[in-house]
């Protein structure tokens, strides 16, 4: 009875959570005059909202750019974050606490703080209006530095040692022995950096004006708060619900791979 009633209030928690998003999917299938209900179900199910924000904004073309840029963003922090993380775990060299100390320091320091910096930066460079705005500044993180670090921390020395006795160099034992030993981790530091790209909002508003280069939050973000929506509630709904279900998909189907990555290393070391 015990493992009943606890089993009952997760199963309520869990409704409580997942009954918003419901809620916004069925919303958006309905007619605009029914969806002031607090019901999912309707008897005049439609595609007209989503069919509204197709024809209004270039929604197919967004979800490219999106999917483009996280993805890029995704492989180059795997790539020289995994690098930087094996480097302060496993090589020796004069500094390398401090320079931990100091990428472990940017974590605590607010994204709006180097905001200024970062787009004077991008306009030095001629980068506004391009891809390379939306890629560059995001292609190493100190978070995901961490996370590789900690793991790579627990793989066995001995391991690296016969790997070198072998002739191996640290670019093969990186990418060819404790790649494949950090399948967790690779793929937690993938959802959270791809998640984290995918969402931004604030940065693409800044640097890109062209709308055949904006990403998918950014023209949904413009066509719910700028006029676009017309005050349609229905389109506006469907406009969201197209920029969470690619995300919600990705972290379904790796969500075991994550949960087992912060359980078994988390923080630790």
């Amino acid at each position: 009875m015990k493992r009943y009633w606890i089993y009952l209030i997760l199963i309520v928690a869990g409704m409580t959570f997942l009954y918003p998003f419901l809620w916004m999917l069925a919303a958006s299938l309905k007619p605009e005059l029914e969806i002031g209900s607090i019901g999912l179900w309707s008897n005049h199910f439609t595609l007209e909202s989503y069919r509204a924000v197709v024809q209004k904004i270039p929604i197919g073309r967004a979800l490219i750019n999106s999917l483009f840029v996280s993805t890029c963003v995704t492989a180059s922090v795997l790539f020289f974050g995994s690098m930087v993380g094996y480097a302060l775990s496993r090589l020796n060299f004069f500094g390398r606490d401090l320079i931990f100390a100091s990428i472990l320091f940017t974590m605590v320091i607010p994204f709006q703080i180097t905001l200024i910096p970062m787009y004077i930066l991008m306009v030095k460079f001629g980068w506004v209006d391009t891809y390379l705005s939306l890629i560059a500044p995001g292609m190493v993180t100190a978070f995901s530095i961490l996370l590789f670090r900690q793991f790579f921390m627990d793989i066995p020395q001995d391991l690296i040692d016969a790997a070198r006795l072998d002739g191996c160099g640290e670019f093969t034992i990186l990418f060819r022995i404790i790649w494949p030993l950090s399948k967790p981790v690779v793929i937690t530091v993938g959802i959270i950096t791809f998640m984290t790209n995918w969402n931004d909002v604030l940065w693409p508003l800044i640097v890109i004006r062209n709308e055949k280069l904006m990403t998918m939050p950014q023209l949904v973000t413009i066509f719910a708060v700028g006029g676009q929506s017309e005050g349609q509630l229905g389109a506006t709904l469907a406009a969201a619900t197209l920029l969470a279900v690619p995300i919600v998909l990705v972290y379904a189907f790796f969500q075991r791979y994550f949960i087992e990555s912060m359980a078994a290393s988390g923080l630790k070391g």
